[in-house]
């Protein structure tokens, strides 16, 4: 009996998607509401995104704009943006506030380009450990004589063949944005 590779294979697709969705919060020059993730604003007490509270739209290639659906929340939005670490001033206009994104200087993207190919060794770990998961299932299965030698050399196979496949994808997806920043 063999080892259902399924499970581990969906981890790390899970790893990639992750990836990729850490990725899009890298502040890239261009407008992108994704840099607003994780940025919190106490509503009523309790925490709360901005785009649960706010309208928030790209206005252009550099520009984002926030108009709160509660006017009294225009501050709040304004301290909590200040307070994290996207690095832009907002621009209180009395109903609305605007982000607007800087054109990167040469020594920013190259900080960018390091801190994506950062984000993909973590990503490559991930899948390492998705790895070492499932071999230790593996030597776990032949102790207890579910596996054969040849089946143990199969499944270890089958398991280093995904962790290649999704390292591939991981390196080509971090190739992929480092261009990208690398032409803004």
């Amino acid at each position: 009996m063999k080892l259902d590779t399924k499970v581990f294979e969906e981890k790390m697709k899970k790893s990639i998607t992750v990836y990729e969705e850490n990725l899009s919060t890298i502040r890239a020059g261009r407008a992108n509401s994704a840099v607003l993730k994780g940025v919190e604003v106490s509503y009523y007490g309790s925490p709360t995104a901005i785009n649960a509270v706010a309208d928030v739209k790209v206005a252009d290639a550099r520009t984002i704009a926030i108009t709160p659906w509660d006017g009294s929340l225009l501050k709040e939005i304004e301290k909590a943006i200040l307070a994290s670490d996207i690095g832009i001033t907002p621009v209180n206009d009395g109903k609305t506030i605007r982000l607007a994104f800087p054109q990167l200087t040469e020594e920013r993207r190259k900080e960018l380009t390091k801190q994506i190919s950062k984000m993909g060794e973590e990503a490559k770990v991930a899948v390492r450990n998705i790895r070492r998961e499932a071999n230790d299932k593996i030597k776990d299965m032949k102790k207890n004589s579910e596996m054969n030698e040849d089946e143990v050399k199969q499944s270890e196979k089958l398991t280093q063949d995904l962790t290649d496949k999704y390292t591939k994808v991981i390196d080509g997806i971090t190739e992929a944005k480092q261009k990208e920043i690398m032409e803004i």
